[in-house]
């Protein structure tokens, strides 16, 4: 997912215990007072720091609540297993592609799910996929170099002016990501027991067909599969394409059975806060009620509107299919980042609200690493949501045809 977001991330977490119970909101007169109407479990939040990982860290984190719910108790997974995998594979993909396609370190939630099926899964003490740091305290993903390197070879391979691809150019990719994360082991042992990762995710008793994808959009008909064009999709995931009120039906019926979703959104919004707030502030009618005039609005700046539309709750846009349609088609909704629905809210006017386990740790977050996350922003900016099959609502499943 983007870069951008990512240089802003900084603090550790202590993964002091697994299952982590909703944060306590503000609780002052001012600014937002929510309150937690559900609540589903989630393992604590991490911090993908400076890593373009949040779709390994989300969907691993939806994993693991999918666990909980199972009755399998708490797990604590490894998302760089995940990332190695599919790294290599996203590599081997751009160079069969004759460097067409792009090489970033982004992904989707799918990735995750067709790393559970192909390859398995391990645990985090097995494989914490930090090789590189100087000291025992640099337990945080920084991937900078690491992307620069692979980046590097995988470059060379595709323009080496070669006329065929040689046996070793992946041997050579592996090895970075070896020195860098860690080699992803053939056989472990955990807790006494001998696995591979496959087996391991087999113990688990995690079905990787349980899985879909939902979108929503008009360029594509409805209650049909698509590829969703962005580049994080790059292995094709194919989605099943509703209208906007029926993938917010069915977000709302996953959350209601008890089940969570892992988010694929657009982060772009300057109401999409760093501290723990997605709303979309309806700004004409906002003026009024901050107290500005438009000529003073015009003039702020982009932080400046933020503080002020965040302030407390605004009245929000009214969100439509074509708006939603509109913001794709002109770039504006973007794959930018992968996180997990748990649970809602509601602030002190009764306005509800999702609640989104986020992966850019706890310091900064003033809801302890939880976005409070409004519907009219889940509406518009939802590219797709990954949810178990189970928990769509019949009549949508029988017009999807999924058995």
């Amino acid at each position: 997912m983007k870069k951008i977001l990512l240089s802003a991330i900084m603090g550790a977490f202590a993964l002091s215990s697994m299952a982590q119970e909703a944060p306590v909101a503000n609780d002052s007169t001012e600014g937002f007072q929510f309150t937690t109407v559900d609540s589903i479990a989630i393992t604590p939040v991490k911090n993908q720091n400076r890593s373009g990982t949040c779709w390994s860290y989300s969907t691993i984190g939806f994993l693991e609540s999918e666990l909980i719910r199972m009755g399998k108790g708490e797990w604590d997974l490894s998302e760089m297993f995940v990332v190695h995998h599919t790294m290599l594979d996203r590599a081997e993909y751009v160079v069969r592609m004759y460097g067409t396609a792009q090489f970033a370190p982004g992904g989707s939630a799918y990735d995750v799910i067709y790393c559970l099926k192909n390859y398995g899964l391990v645990p985090q003490e097995v494989m914490p996929g930090i090789k590189y740091g100087s000291t025992p305290a640099d337990t945080l993903p920084v991937h900078t170099e690491l992307d620069a390197v692979a980046g590097g070879v995988v470059d060379a391979v595709v323009n080496s002016g070669l006329k065929k691809l040689t046996p070793v150019w992946k041997q050579a990719l592996t090895a970075v990501y070896d020195t860098y994360l860690g080699a992803c082991p053939e056989t472990f042992t955990y807790k006494g027991k001998k696995y591979t990762p496959k087996s391991f995710a087999e113990m688990l008793g995690l079905n990787a067909d349980d899985y879909v994808s939902i979108t929503s959009y008009t360029h594509h008909p409805y209650y049909t599969t698509f590829a969703l064009e962005v580049p994080d999709n790059w292995r094709m995931d194919q989605m099943y394409n509703v209208p906007m009120e029926e993938m917010m039906a069915i977000i709302d019926n996953a959350l209601a059975k008890g089940y969570t979703l892992a988010w694929g959104a657009d982060v772009s919004e300057i109401c999409f806060t760093r501290t723990g707030l997605g709303v979309v502030p309806n700004e004409e009618e906002a003026v009024d009620l901050t107290g500005s005039d438009m000529a003073r609005w015009l003039g702020l700046s982009a932080t400046d509107k933020r503080e002020e539309l965040t302030k407390k709750p605004l009245p929000e846009k009214t969100i439509t299919q074509e708006m939603r349609q509109a913001a794709y088609d002109s770039w504006e909704n973007t794959d930018d980042h992968g996180m997990q629905i748990f649970g809602t809210a509601k602030d002190q006017n009764g306005k509800r609200y999702y609640m989104v386990k986020n992966s850019w740790g706890t310091q900064k977050s003033e809801y302890k690493g939880i976005w409070y996350v409004s519907e009219a922003y889940m509406q518009y900016k939802t590219n797709d949501v990954l949810v178990h099959k189970d928990a769509i609502p019949t009549a949508i499943r029988k017009k999807l045809g999924i058995k």
